[in-house]
């Protein structure tokens, strides 16, 4: 969509989806058993939201102009509100988000493991895409092709764990299959962002990740009592969400401190281009669009440069969270039999 029309045409791609599934939702679909669900409350939905919304700011305001007093009061504010809405929850009745199922170690430890998976797999995509159009100069349609591998292996990976799944034990299995994200960026961090080593590297990512999505979500709710199948899968589902935006927000956000910090930008260029070319990769490719070839070139060197400087400290820094990532799955997911073993 985007190699022939504009950016807005993406959100065109769900609408064949969406418009049998509102039509043939209410025909084909029966309603489940509410149980005990208690009324919609808003406090609580501010509260969430408010906590997510500042804290987001003040990493991406961070990643944009350092940590200033902007920053720190979005930090607090989000700090503020995400005690309160904790504390709401544990005293309503019938909570929006039912902390009591973060007392297991192994569903606590199998939300962590989902939450960091796709951080690190959205943080990958964040700047991959933008280093393949880019720095590499690839059309939309190319750069897409060029990451096909790594979602097909994404899909096998997904199914093929299950039988392995079968004979390993979870807290075994989920630390080898992290060690497959763990590797993808240890890779780039060592070898550079060349096509090759993207390809390859986005390949063991996914088939890490793709895996481990299997895995995780089958743990979190064996480990949730049967009455709280719906809690913990809505826990399960927001916390991939969460992941996606810590996966753009603070990844990404360290590619573009970096790039920020790194650039060094040619003095041919007037304020308001300097401006523009020191905010984003995207920015000095739109000022040197304006320039004639040889400034052009000298430009989109530099913030090459400053981007794969960026790449390789965010590889870095997520291969440690790897690291922890596996110890993490290590201590907590030690469960005498694997879920999808158990229900096979």
């Amino acid at each position: 969509m985007l190699e022939f029309f504009s950016w807005e045409s993406i959100f065109l791609l769900a609408v064949p989806v969406l418009i049998p599934l509102l039509v043939l939702g209410p025909l084909l679909l029966s309603e489940s058993e509410r149980g005990h669900s208690g009324p919609l409350d808003p406090l609580s939905i501010v509260q969430s939201m408010v906590a997510l919304s500042a804290i987001v700011y003040g990493i991406k305001h961070s990643a944009s102009n350092g940590v200033d007093w902007m920053a720190l009061t979005a930090f607090v504010v989000g700090m503020v509100a995400g005690w309160m809405f904790v504390h709401r929850q544990l005293r309503l009745p019938v909570p929006l988000m039912d902390l009591s199922l973060f007392r297991s170690g192994t569903f606590t430890g199998s939300v962590v493991i989902n939450l960091m998976s796709l951080a690190f797999l959205v943080g990958f995509v964040f700047f991959t895409t933008q280093f393949l159009q880019i720095v590499l100069q690839m059309s939309p349609l190319s750069a897409s092709l060029v990451l096909v591998p790594g979602q097909i292996m994404a899909i096998v990976a997904g199914m093929a764990v299950v039988p392995v799944a079968q004979r390993v034990q979870v807290h075994v299995l989920i630390p080898v299959l992290m060690a497959f994200a763990g590797a993808a960026f240890l890779l780039v961090a060592s070898m550079g962002s060349s096509l090759v080593v993207l390809v390859v590297a986005f390949a063991l990512l996914n088939i890490g990740v793709g895996a481990i999505a299997t895995v995780s979500n089958d743990v979190i709710l064996s480990a949730a009592p049967p009455a709280k199948a719906g809690a913990a899968s809505a826990i399960s589902e927001t916390a991939y969400e969460v992941g996606v935006v810590l996966g753009t927000t603070v990844l990404g956000g360290l590619v573009t401190a970096y790039y920020r910090g790194a650039l060094q930008l040619p003095g041919f260029l007037s304020e308001a281009q300097t401006m523009l070319a020191s905010e984003t990769l995207a920015g000095a490719n739109y000022v040197a669009a304006d320039l004639s070839g040889a400034q052009a070139r000298e430009l989109m060197t530099q913030a090459g440069m400053a981007f794969e400087g960026g790449i390789s400290l965010v590889s870095w820094v997520t291969f440690g969270l790897a690291l922890i990532a596996i110890l993490i799955a290590w201590r907590t997911l030690r469960i005498s039999k694997t879920p999808l073993a158990a229900r096979n």
